[in-house]
């Protein structure tokens, strides 16, 4: 094993050094979080597939591979369609806005009103999805060097909470693109065809194995529409996505390069599930259908090759690890933090200067109490830490991957799907149907979720029915949208330059509107 820990280690040192790299290009809070808004095709698409394909993708795909054959490539094939769909019908537009946050997006949409609910929901979503890849840690580093789990959690941990602190979305981007490589390589190239081999082939596969194995819905026509209401559904709303989005340097490029990552997605959930019906073959008794990644890369592959591989896997989780963190960390600094504060200091006693919580001025304030610049990549920076230390804290608490992904996704879609396409699609929406929409949506998944389990599909089915019913009535109940709100959203989705020469602020609160040159 001495020649596969050489390799996990300088993978992992080299992650590292990235981080450390792009700290010296995150110089703006565009820099930070969105990599400047300049991603080429190339790494545009490379970096959306390795934030999409994460732990449960790889691990959880190979998984259902072996619990179910060739069918258990749904989840992930819904995935590439959901990535498809945003990139074909929506990614233009939403590059257009020059956000930083899909919160930010509905109160464009809105005229502030929606932002804070949303951002609660949206951070709880990407905390969530955040610890599903931090768990997976514990499967990895198991067969690498026979650690705990909690150590195992913690060392994984704390290397992604590490680079995404440094450096940001640019340091996120240069590891995603190592570890797209390096993921390729590793299971599509090497482990995919040496898996068939070990199991005798696709005949031998079908001789020894059961019918099922081979149906293309044998997973069950009803949890391939669940999955699709939750992942293909879930690609078009989350953070972690848009802002992936964000960081594409034009419209074209976010076309384009999603439509090549979509169809990767394609391409490696079957592989997945290949690589788990080969497992089916080799190690039909195992004690859980998580265990067979590990199980194959350990006992089936050569030394120096299982390293790769296990280094991909490591790959895929670090990439969705990363991506989830620094959406939590923008969420809930731009969403919630920054409309909190802005709360405060409007109900601080009026002494002629600005109050915040940091004192009779406020961080803002210069000399004389005169406003200057915060330093956002400091504050977003904090959050990272911040938010990863709560990941890790959480993972240790949990077990299961796919329950945990599960949950993030019912919270996204059950809540945030309505208000986000309704706004996109529908002009007679209002901001008083939006707020409805996600607490009525978010409530009836969470109580669902209570009362039949999290793994049942009902929550999703009446949370999406829920959302809906309440949008729509009480969109018609209120007063339209104000006209002025719908023209700078209208300026802004068309990319005009009176609309987008600014970067957006963060809204200070529930109230705060927006104009075409930014709130």
């Amino acid at each position: 094993m001495a020649v596969d820990y050489a390799v996990i280690v300088l993978y992992l040192a080299g992650m590292l050094a990235m981080g450390w790299w792009g700290m010296r290009r995150a110089t703006s809070k565009s820099d930070f979080l969105v990599a400047g808004r300049r991603l080429g095709p190339a790494m545009y698409s490379g970096t959306m597939a390795a934030i999409v394909l994460g732990g449960a993708s790889t691990i959880g795909g190979v998984g259902l591979g072996y619990r179910y054959g060739l069918s258990g490539a749904w989840m992930v094939f819904t995935i590439g369609l959901g990535l498809l769909a945003l990139s074909v019908f929506f990614s233009a537009r939403i590059a257009r806005l020059k956000v930083y946050t899909v919160s930010e997006m509905l109160d464009l949409r809105y005229g502030g009103s929606a932002g804070l609910v949303s951002g609660v929901v949206m951070w709880a979503y990407t905390l969530m999805l955040a610890v599903t890849s931090t768990l997976a840690y514990a499967t990895i580093f198991d067969v690498l060097f026979g650690l705990d789990r909690a150590l195992a959690i913690i060392l994984g941990g704390a290397i992604v909470v590490a680079y995404s602190t440094l450096g940001g979305m640019w340091s996120i981007t240069l590891t995603d693109m190592v570890q797209f490589v390096v993921k390729t390589i590793g299971v599509l190239l090497l482990l995919l065809p040496i898996a068939v081999i070990k199991a005798g082939g696709f005949a031998e596969m079908k001789a020894q194995l059961p019918d099922d194995y081979f149906a293309p819905l044998g997973i069950g026509g009803q949890t391939v529409f669940t999955y699709v209401l939750i992942y293909s559904f879930g690609m078009l709303i989350g953070q972690d996505i848009w802002q992936r989005v964000f960081t594409a340097r034009g419209d074209r490029v976010a076309r384009l390069g999603g439509t090549a990552a979509g169809t990767y997605c394609l391409v490696y959930a079957l592989a997945g599930a290949v690589i788990g019906t080969a497992a089916k073959v080799l190690y039909p008794h195992l004690g859980s259908p998580d265990d067979a990644f590990a199980t194959i890369v350990k006992d089936a592959l050569p030394v120096g090759v299982r390293g790769l591989v296990l280094a991909a896997a490591l790959s895929a989780v670090m990439s969705t690890s990363s991506g989830a963190l620094i959406a939590c960390a923008t969420v809930a600094h731009n969403d919630i933090w920054a409309r909190i504060r802005g709360v405060v200091r409007r109900q601080s006693p009026a002494t002629g200067a600005p109050h915040g919580p940091d004192g009779p001025h406020g961080p803002d304030a210069g000399p004389g109490g005169a406003a200057e610049p915060r330093d956002e990549v400091r504050g977003n920076r904090v959050f990272i830490l911040l938010m990863g230390l709560a990941v890790i804290v959480i993972a240790l608490a949990l077990n299961n991957v796919v329950e945990a992904l599960t949950v993030a996704y019912n919270l996204l879609v059950g809540g945030l799907l309505v208000p986000i396409l309704g706004g996109l699609l529908w002009k007679r929406g209002t901001g008083a149907g939006a707020l409805a929409s996600v607490a009525v949506g978010g409530l009836t998944v969470v109580g669902l979720m209570l009362s039949l389990g999290v793994l049942a599909n009902e929550p999703i089915y009446y949370g999406l029915l829920a959302s809906l019913a309440a949008y729509v009535a009480v969109s018609l109940a209120t007063r339209p949208t104000d006209a002025a709100v719908l023209d700078a959203w209208r300026a802004r989705l068309a990319g005009r330059p009176d609309a987008a020469g600014a970067e957006p602020s963060v809204a200070s609160g529930p109230s705060a509107t927006t104009s075409p040159a930014g709130r």
